[in-house]
């Protein structure tokens, strides 16, 4: 497959939309004092800027990739963001818990992407 735009463009888009969808879903966790009418609309509205990155990337890279490969991708880079989100943003810690189960995620990928067992 090699790397090039196309091949390269759908994962650009998936991790540019799940920063936004990170934001969308947790980044009000900083605000337990507002309103949660609020927090639901100003999530709407990050929300909104992460379909127009999600959607492209799927329709981009659909062809290139397989549905299951482009959700094995999605699920990834979520769990990286988050990770990364948590320590960076929440203020939490990242145990050997959460390596070890991210891991194991990042295990279920390869047979994703490894193709058929023979």
């Amino acid at each position: 497959m090699g790397f090039n735009v196309a091949t390269l463009a759908p994962v650009g888009l998936l991790l540019a939309s799940n920063l936004f969808m990170t934001f969308a879903w947790y980044g009000h966790l900083k605000f337990p004092g507002a309103a949660l009418w609020v927090v639901v609309l100003a999530s709407w509205g990050i929300a909104f800027f992460e379909y127009w990155l999600a959607v492209p990337a799927n329709r981009i890279g659909y062809g290139l990739y397989s549905g299951a490969e482009l959700k094995t991708m999605q699920e990834v880079i979520s769990l990286s963001v988050f990770a990364l989100f948590a320590v960076f943003y929440l203020g939490e810690k990242f145990t050997w818990n959460h390596g070890i189960g991210f891991a194991l995620i990042a295990l279920g990928a390869f047979f994703v992407f490894k193709g058929p067992l023979k």
